[in-house]
């Protein structure tokens, strides 16, 4: 059972529906339940018809606040009647559900957290005093990257067992190419950006940087895809530098992967991540890519800054300097593009993460080497 709070746009909604449809093609049966969503009967990701969706919101009352105090015990009625073998939770809030609703109930959980528990503001005070307190009751803890898991070891030195699982590259991604740094010369070259519009991105930055060095390489434009509440604003702040016909914002797109294989190049200017589903993606697709080094993730993706150009965090300076390499290298930018390509396709392919899934299984005691019933 796999507990999501939606199957909107989103990072843990995407790792959830990708998983989910692997372990049925593994043979595997699943049931994906989304806690904080009314049943709409639409997953915004691709989701395999074999996997079973039971959306908890429609079980609660209309009242919003009974349902957030009855919601642990609905979803516990929900897993006494599903009976499985494992849960896996995503995201601080369901997590914290699940944990409640579980008391008791002999089935391992694995939460799964997807914040950094130090540089994250993404939870409020009430819930990270549940989290303190709810998750040395899970039988795992998986964290996406080496960096987080040491934090929260140290924030919560009484976890059972704490596993870093990465994000897996989605199925059908390898079936796209980009032209990137392969067209080269002629022709005009898009530097591309991607995420929800909100302040820990710090589109404003990339925006301030690629102006400043856009009267220099004139057949550069700047693309940037998304959604969120300072889009807005930053459509205001191109127009009134009088960058329209080179900084774009068109919105968001259901089509992310094909949007970013028209690139060239991509940039990543967060200021933190859990884990950067669209830098991993935008290298697996050959695109060149620069990224702040954040906490965390981008650290991990790029190696090091070998596989990807790594910027001090902030530094817009640095970003500068990494933008005109790009711009004005073009045997630079498709080098480092094949690099990082063949760099997150060994380590982030999708079977290589369910192996590591399949070991956590083992740990917490769950069967794996045949259909889990």
């Amino acid at each position: 059972m796999l507990l999501v709070s939606s199957m909107n746009a989103g990072g843990a909604e995407r790792v959830a529906a990708t998983l989910a449809s692997a372990w049925v093609k593994q043979g595997h049966q699943v049931v994906l339940v989304p806690c904080f969503a009314k049943g709409s009967g639409h997953s915004f990701y691709p989701l395999s018809p074999e996997v079973q969706v039971r959306w908890l919101a429609d079980d609660l009352p209309g009242q919003k606040w009974l349902g957030r105090v009855i919601k642990p015990f609905v979803l516990r009625k929900r897993i006494r009647a599903e009976q499985p073998d494992v849960i896996v939770s995503f995201l601080t809030n369901v997590n914290v559900t699940a944990l409640m609703a579980t008391r008791g109930i002999d089935i391992p959980v694995i939460v799964c957290e997807r914040t950094h528990p130090v540089m994250s503001s993404n939870i409020g005070g009430f819930l990270k005093v549940l989290r303190n307190k709810l998750y040395p009751l899970a039988d795992a803890v998986m964290i996406q990257t080496a960096d987080a898991a040491q934090a929260f070891t140290r924030v919560l030195p009484g976890l059972k067992h704490v596993a870093v699982i990465p994000n897996p590259l989605p199925e059908g991604i390898e079936q796209l190419t980009t032209c990137n740094g392969l067209c080269t010369v002629s022709g005009r070259k898009t530097l591309v950006a991607m995420g929800r519009f909100v302040p820990a991105k710090q589109f404003d930055v990339l925006i301030d940087v690629f102006a400043s060095v856009s009267h220099d390489y004139p057949d550069w434009d700047l693309c940037i895809w998304g959604d969120g509440p300072e889009r807005a604003t930053l459509i205001d702040k191109v127009k009134k530098m009088g960058c329209s016909q080179r900084i774009t914002l068109p919105g968001k797109t259901t089509e992310p992967w094909e949007a970013l294989s028209h690139a060239h190049a991509f940039a990543m200017t967060s200021r933190v991540e859990g884990f950067p589903n669209v830098l991993l993606e935008a290298m697996a697709l050959g695109l060149p890519s620069i990224s702040f080094d954040c906490p965390s993730g981008p650290s991990e993706l790029t190696q090091q800054g070998t596989a990807g150009l790594l910027v001090r965090l902030n530094d817009r300076l640095e970003l500068e300097k990494a933008i005109r390499r790009f711009f004005g290298d073009d045997d630079f930018r498709c080098a480092l593009g094949a690099r990082g390509k063949q760099a997150v396709w060994s380590r982030y392919r999708l079977e290589t993460v369910l192996l590591q899934w399949d070991e956590l299984f083992r740990q917490v005691g769950v069967p794996v080497s045949g259909k889990m019933e």
